[in-house]
């Protein structure tokens, strides 16, 4: 398996080595800059799987880099963590809006950093081709159809989403944090709730070809897929 390599556009040094250690004792291949040019060279010499940037850069800001990697579209798709002192909710939303993947806080710890850099990976990984059976479900992900033996089934790209996770992980249960991190699409800001109004609505797409009992509530836990 190839090592994936992770970019930090970082202008202080102490918080960049740190960064940089924790990435490397994790796995990671880590490469570093200290401003938006450096950063944009290095990007253009080999294109990394994440980009760590800062909000405050001496050559321009985070925000304008973040918005102009958005706007090449060789890194159109390239994950991106915001790292900044701005801890409000306007400044979170103005980062995501910039086309951020995800926003941290200093000070943080290596865990959340880890955690962070993770689930945005995972979610910018591509999607497994393979037709997922379970019961009388069959979910292709190619041709994003979902049928119950000559049933087709019709479903909205998040209720999409969530199926094809769940199905992929059976038996496993998730809270709505966890399915939240996991399913929702880039860029997206939602309550722990909304978990809930979208697993409704796939039930309810379910449910006339009885496969609803699938997904299933574990109080006090999450979700979980099973056909048991």
């Amino acid at each position: 398996m190839t090592t994936q390599r992770i970019l930090v556009v970082e202008d202080e040094a102490p918080i960049r080595q740190m960064v940089a250690f924790n990435l490397s004792r994790a796995g990671f291949e880590v490469d570093e800059a200290q401003d938006s040019a450096s950063a944009r060279i290095r990007i253009a010499d080999s294109r990394p799987d994440l980009v760590l940037i800062d909000w405050m850069l001496p050559d321009s800001s985070g925000l304008e880099l973040t918005r102009l990697l958005r706007r090449d579209q060789t890194c159109k798709d390239l994950p991106i963590i915001m790292l900044t002192a701005r801890a409000e909710e306007k400044d979170k939303l103005l980062g995501l809006d910039s086309g951020a993947d995800d926003y941290i806080t200093k000070p943080f710890s290596s865990r959340e950093l880890l955690a962070r850099v993770k689930a945005v990976l995972r979610r910018a990984a591509p999607d497994v081709e393979e037709p997922l059976i379970a019961g009388t479900l069959q979910l292709d992900p190619v041709t994003h159809r979902i049928t119950a033996g000559d049933r087709e089934i019709g479903l909205g790209p998040t209720e999409f989403r969530l199926l094809k996770f769940l199905m992929q992980h059976p038996e496993r249960v998730y809270s709505r944090t966890q399915l939240l991190d996991r399913v929702w699409t880039r860029n997206a800001y939602v309550e722990e709730r909304t978990v809930d109004v979208h697993i409704r609505r796939l039930r309810q797409a379910l449910q006339d070809c009885s496969a609803d009992r699938y997904v299933q509530t574990v109080r006090g836990a999450g979700y979980r897929f099973s056909v048991h």
